[in-house]
């Protein structure tokens, strides 16, 4: 398929992951792809395999600064751009008594204040008719125990795609949210908990998923791609979750 050919589509935190999963997909059905991650040499890799149209930036998403210069750096190699997943965000689970104000800022500063500052920050940049996704989690909807803070940063970007939405569709700027569940990325990795408690962790989720598999990137992928594309022109400030029915079931 080419959708996205002739598009523009910024991927933030594109270089693993669900991220770079949609990055390459975007690529593959034709779109110029600008991608932004923390680490140099990841950002570097991910750019080479999604060839020679791809742009890397690097960015800290939790920094309103960075998002400026994020903006700037798009504008300055003349992009305009037509879809944008803001997928970067951090997960990291504690007991609610352990949370403390810097867990609780780490959080909020990279998955809810960053997104918010960074689609300010490109809204001069984005064409008429273009669609805003941001991954959200079926942690908002569930409650699960040690992720409190976590789910309350996520459960923030579902309430501001709707009230994005509301404000942004005068300008022909759709706005929705994709709320994965489980998925085997690296993220699971950066939890913040030691091997063990890692593996009983996953096994614990896994026993809660009817379809009885962790999710794969590409899955999340197919459905970022829908909601960016003309063909979901009708969907505006909507979230759909991909969970194997972890949180419908």
């Amino acid at each position: 398929m080419t959708r996205f050919q002739g598009r523009s589509v910024l991927v933030t935190g594109g270089s693993s992951g669900i991220g770079f999963a949609a990055a390459k997909a975007f690529a593959d059905e034709g779109a110029r792809v600008v991608i932004t991650g923390r680490d140099a040499d990841a950002l570097d890799t991910a750019r080479t395999q999604l060839g020679a149209n791809a742009l890397a930036v690097r960015n800290d998403a939790g920094s309103i600064a960075s998002a400026r210069e994020l903006a700037a750096a798009i504008d300055a190699a003349g992009i305009r751009l037509d879809a944008v997943f803001v997928n970067a965000g951090t997960a990291k689970f504690a007991p609610f008594p352990e949370v403390d104000e810097a867990f609780w800022d780490a959080t909020f500063n990279t998955n809810a204040k960053g997104a918010y500052f960074q689609i300010q920050a490109l809204l001069p940049l984005l064409n008429k008719g273009a669609s805003i996704v941001m991954n959200g989690s079926i942690n908002a909807h569930i409650g699960m125990p040690a992720s409190s803070v976590y789910a309350a940063s996520k459960a923030a970007l579902i309430s501001l795609a709707k009230t994005l939405s509301a404000e942004l569709l005068p300008q022909g700027v759709r706005v929705n949210v994709v709320s994965p569940g489980p998925v085997q990325t690296p993220l699971y990795g950066k939890l913040g908990l030691d091997a063990a408690a890692l593996e009983a962790t996953a096994a614990q989720i896994l026993a809660q998923v009817p379809v009885g598999r962790f999710g794969k990137p590409e899955e999340i992928a197919s459905t970022v791609l829908h909601l960016a594309a003309p063909e979901s022109a009708f969907i505006v400030g909507t979230e759909i979750i991909v969970d194997g029915g972890m949180s419908q079931l």
